[in-house]
């Protein structure tokens, strides 16, 4: 029997609990590396369940404009894969909740698929997002992944066909990306009704739990893609630009990342 990966006991511990996963995201060295270590130690204290990690990219496809100012500003502050990696392995001990690495192909390939999952494994990472990776590609990163006892989370979006879905969906390790919008990430006013129905049909495809990002603004959203019957809510756009501007105004971007996190877990549990 195959042991269970950290992002799958997280998800089975809350499923027992009758709990929707809380999963903030944010942009490693925004607005530079030790405010992302106080930031993700203080999202964890504030009730996040697993915490995706962008590692910053000069050309982010799937990002909408406040998460790729974000990836700017970090590669202006000489952030680069490495020093991320760095910064994560200083928390071992410390973070206790699973990291998922949120990353392009083009790094990951240059440093080579098998190299990057030893070492990201090695900072403490629990899995990888890649969604500019084709799925053929996707399968085979994969398997390495999983050698490393990481999980590859695949992404799934409201105009992918039927037969795809499914496939992703079986391949698919930890739980399945529901990207809710078509488009980028970014912060809407409301999710679309379909997202509901996608929910559903992943969730009868097999067990892989189901969180769905991209467009989840705040608290009430959040709620909302719980009672679809998510088992995660992942918000990135909203929690980047709290922090953003927390910065801005000579604020604890820690404190602020906590105080908006605290906001979703009492939705999610209310």
């Amino acid at each position: 029997m195959t042991t269970s990966t950290q992002i799958q006991q997280r998800f089975e511990q809350l499923k027992a609990q009758g709990r929707c996963a809380l999963m903030p995201f944010l942009m490693a060295g925004d607005p530079d590396l030790s405010q992302t270590r106080a930031s993700l130690l203080a999202l964890q204290s504030a009730g996040a369940d697993l915490i995706e990690l962008g590692i910053p990219y000069s050309d982010p496809l799937a990002d909408g404009p406040v998460i790729q100012a974000a990836a700017s500003r970090a590669l202006a502050a000489g952030t680069t894969p490495g020093k991320v990696l760095e910064m994560l392995q200083t928390l071992q001990g410390e973070l206790t909740i699973p990291v998922i690495l949120f990353t392009y192909s083009n790094p990951l390939l240059n440093r080579g698929m098998d190299c990057f999952c030893r070492e990201a494994a090695g900072a403490g990472a629990a899995g990888l997002v890649v969604p500019d990776l084709p799925l053929e590609e996707a399968e085979k990163l994969s398997a390495i992944a999983a050698e490393h006892h990481l999980d590859l989370v695949l992404l799934v979006a409201p105009t992918t066909p039927a037969e795809r879905m499914a496939r992703i969906a079986t391949a698919s390790r930890g739980f399945t990306y529901l990207v809710s919008v078509t488009g980028v990430t970014g912060v809407r006013s409301r999710i679309e009704s379909r997202v509901e129905g996608l929910v559903q049909r992943l969730k009868a495809i097999g067990p892989t739990p189901v969180a769905v990002g991209f467009g989840i603004s705040g608290p009430e959203q959040a709620r909302q893609v719980r009672d679809w019957g998510a088992d995660g809510a992942i918000v990135g756009s909203a929690l980047v630009k709290v922090m953003a501007e927390s910065h801005v105004q000579h604020e604890d971007v820690a404190a602020a990342a906590a105080g908006f996190c605290r906001e979703l877990r009492q939705a999610l549990d209310g």
